[in-house]
């Protein structure tokens, strides 16, 4: 097993950095197979959503976020 895991490493490396990234994104994928946690979460991403584009959420504006970041670490 450690020789295929040494051979899969170094071939992986050969990748460019997006290659990998990508790679690795689809390994971590495939760790997770709860469904049920995949739905909440994109149903309580579509929810905040929904709440920020009708006004329910106040946003920050970065800039501003930024500045009352900057002043509390004075």
């Amino acid at each position: 097993m450690a020789n295929q895991l040494e051979m899969l490493e170094a071939e992986a490396l050969k990748l460019t950095a997006g290659e990998r990234a990508a790679l690795a994104q689809l390994l971590l994928a495939s760790l997770d197979e709860d469904t049920e946690i995949e739905a909440a979460w994109a149903a309580e991403t579509e929810r905040r959503i929904a709440d920020i584009e009708s006004g329910a959420t106040p946003v920050t504006p970065i800039a501003d976020a930024l500045a009352q970041v900057r002043a509390a670490l004075k």
